[in-house]
């Protein structure tokens, strides 16, 4: 998994081309302020490593949250991190499974239109942990 995270002061998102065509959405854009964005890329061997690769993403984004002072989290496929992709259905769990384990543990969780392309518009803060890079 690669995980690219960012502290944004905003983000905002605009429904784009459809990548997945059994993609669906009931809303065109949304605006989401003092969050962190994980852009998650999840690579066909991750399935191999079970679990441990969900808790290792809640750990990161439970980490920058609580260093950012912020308990917000955008939780964005972005399969463009890496050259080995997971099947949709995979990465579609693996996001199903953060998600809950994060509200669970009393985040507020977003999560981008899967399935589609974005238009984005992110502000971000010029500080250390702001942007981070993780390869697990």
């Amino acid at each position: 998994m690669k995980l690219l995270t960012i502290h944004a002061e905003l983000f905002k998102y605009r429904l784009g081309k459809k990548a997945l065509p059994e993609a669906e959405c009931d809303h065109e854009e949304a605006s989401i302020e003092d969050a962190i964005v994980g852009f998650i890329h999840v690579e066909a061997e991750d399935r191999e490593k079970g679990g441990a690769i969900v808790t290792k993403l809640i750990k990161n984004l439970k980490w920058l949250g609580g260093k950012n002072g912020t308990k917000r989290i955008v939780l964005h496929s972005f399969a463009h991190l890496s050259e080995s992709k997971a099947d949709p259905a995979f990465v579609r769990e693996v996001l199903d499974k953060a998600r809950e384990r994060l509200e669970n543990a009393g985040y507020e969780v977003y999560e981008t239109p899967f399935g589609f392309f974005l238009d984005l518009e992110v502000r971000a803060p010029g500080h250390p942990l702001a942007r981070v890079f993780k390869s697990f």
